[in-house]
């Protein structure tokens, strides 16, 4: 249905993609991995025209659609055939109302008005967004506009879908609700999906093929169990199945659980003993209200030196808005926030820079200079911090990135690595993370978690709010679970995760509680080894 012939992208003398071939038939659902920066972004700007009108660089090669060259379409021509989302949904928007948004796509097509009302009330429903139809787009969750992003797109219903991490602002309720309404276009319609994500425990058991992007301008394709084989990015459940020796890998829960009577018995993790850690920043009654909307009722939350708390919930539960009040810039109506003695209300930009640091969900925000270069010597000098600090961390989260690289032409995750780098560069006292592996690979979310861990050693305070509950298993001392602006459970993760249909691991749901992460089997079958 569409192909890509012997396509090749070089940008700034580095070959992103060379000589690559992929075909996408039709009805099926293609997920593209690979390592962050390896070219994911650019193979879906290749197919929706993207590439190279908005981003520059030297494109070869043909794109053709049912055997007619499109390479030459600029996207705007393309629009009604190949559908796209990018990973800011707020970027793309056009209108002001989630209603008003659906319903742009198909104005410009010049679909009949009673076609529209009709296409705009099934994606509602689909999406599970009717209650936000009359919403202003700004005032949305980022889980929510996400949603909205991919309505979007398929009110308009094109025959080629390419989705750019569509479900990194998503909990993992809603991620499976739109990955099976996605899975339902493919099987039903014939829609052809190409997606890009890193969170693959959420994809491979939807996916057709994988299309691994290798990061030397190459990709493999094959079945999922053949790519996943020798992958260098993997789930936690196909870890899980390398480490057991299982075959044929597991590639959803239920498979894996089949083969859990081939283990030996296994040594039962035990928490590691928990020391003092005395409060860094405590809350008592935070509320938060953004017009009529109650976003954070009656809070009370205690940060503890040396704690990573990580901070859970569905969609617009209040987590981010929770998150703004304490670093001191987020408006709130009642309650206090004390950090060393203040509130960081009453403090400067740059002091409360060194008391509590943040990294919003749209790190570009953080990124305001023409390279990266400019931007760790920056936050090198705000800190007064021995120079290469920055670049330093930043190696750590993203290696490879050039010093003359313009921040905005890095990829989201390169962007979030970036912005992480600048932020633990001024060491606060407290650092706040919201949603900080959306972009990340899984080796880019294990530097993310040393990182982490060495601040909470140092004794710093580390909240994150997140979706991956893979990597909030990894780092958390407690789990906050927040719902409808107010605090409904707390406690150290084996409790509070292990224990949630919703928030429970893979290997927690393969193996059961007190199971949490791959490296717990691993470290119990060594011991059984000797």
């Amino acid at each position: 249905m569409i192909e890509l012939r012997g396509i090749g992208f070089r940008y700034d003398e580095h070959d992103v993609l060379r000589d690559v071939d992929l075909t996408l038939e039709e009805g099926e659902l293609v997920l593209v991995s690979g390592r962050t920066g390896a070219g994911k972004s650019t193979l879906l700007g290749v197919v929706t025209g993207l590439v190279p009108r908005f981003t520059g660089g030297v494109l070869t090669g043909d794109v053709l659609l049912d055997g007619v060259s499109i390479v030459e379409q600029p996207p705007r021509e393309r629009a009604h055939l190949v559908g796209y989302v990018g990973q800011d949904p707020l970027a793309g928007f056009v209108a002001d109302t989630v209603e008003e948004e659906l319903a742009y796509g198909m104005e410009q097509l010049g679909i009949a008005p009673g076609t529209m009302r009709r296409r705009v009330e099934e994606t509602l429903d689909l999406l599970g967004i009717a209650d936000l139809r009359a919403r202003d787009l700004r005032t949305l969750s980022g889980g929510q506009q996400q949603r909205v992003a991919i309505g979007a797109v398929l009110t308009t219903h094109p025959r080629v879908l390419v989705l750019d991490e569509p479900t990194s602002a998503l909990d993992p309720t809603a991620a499976e609700d739109v990955l099976a309404t996605i899975t339902r276009l493919v099987h039903d319609l014939g829609l052809t999906v190409l997606l890009a994500e890193h969170r693959l425990e959420r994809v491979v058991p939807f996916a057709d093929r994988i299309c691994l992007v290798t990061g030397d301008g190459g990709i493999r394709v094959d079945r999922p169990e053949v790519v996943l084989a020798d992958s260098p990015v993997a789930p936690p459940l196909v870890e899980l199945g390398r480490l057991a020796g299982w075959q044929p890998l597991p590639l959803t829960v239920r498979d894996a659980r089949r083969h859990v009577r081939s283990l030996p018995e296994l040594a039962v993790p035990r928490p590691a003993p928990d020391g003092e850690h005395p409060d860094v920043l405590t809350g008592r009654g935070i509320t938060v209200v953004h017009g009529s909307t109650v976003a954070v009722r009656e809070v009370d939350l205690a940060l503890g030196a040396g704690r990573v708390t990580v901070l859970m919930g569905r969609n617009g539960s209040g987590k981010s808005s929770l998150i703004w009040a304490l670093q001191g810039s987020g408006r709130r109506r009642g309650g206090t926030i004390d950090v060393a003695g203040g509130d960081p209300a009453a403090l400067s930009p740059a002091q409360r820079r060194t008391h509590v640091g943040l990294v919003p969900q749209t790190a570009a925000d953080l990124l305001y200079l023409e390279t990266v270069a400019e931007e760790c010597a920056a936050a090198d000098a705000g800190a007064d911090t021995e120079p290469g600090t920055c670049r330093g961390l930043l190696d750590r989260l993203a290696p490879g990135i050039e010093d003359t690289r313009h921040p905005r032409d890095l990829s989201e995750g390169q962007r979030l690595a970036l912005a992480l780098a600048i932020v633990l560069t001024a060491r606060p006292s407290v650092v706040l993370l919201d949603e900080p592996t959306r972009g990340l690979d899984y080796a880019g979310k294990a530097e993310l978690a040393r990182i982490v861990g060495d601040l909470a050693a140092d004794g710093r305070a580390v909240l994150l709010a997140t979706h991956d509950v893979e990597f909030a298993a990894h780092v958390a001392d407690e789990v906050v679970v927040m719902a409808e602006g107010e605090v409904v459970s707390s406690g150290p993760p084996r409790r509070v995760l292990a224990e949630s249909p919703s928030f429970a691991p893979q290997v927690t749901k393969v193996l059961g509680p007190p199971w949490l992460v791959v490296e717990e089997v691993a470290a119990a079958l060594g011991e059984d080894a000797r």
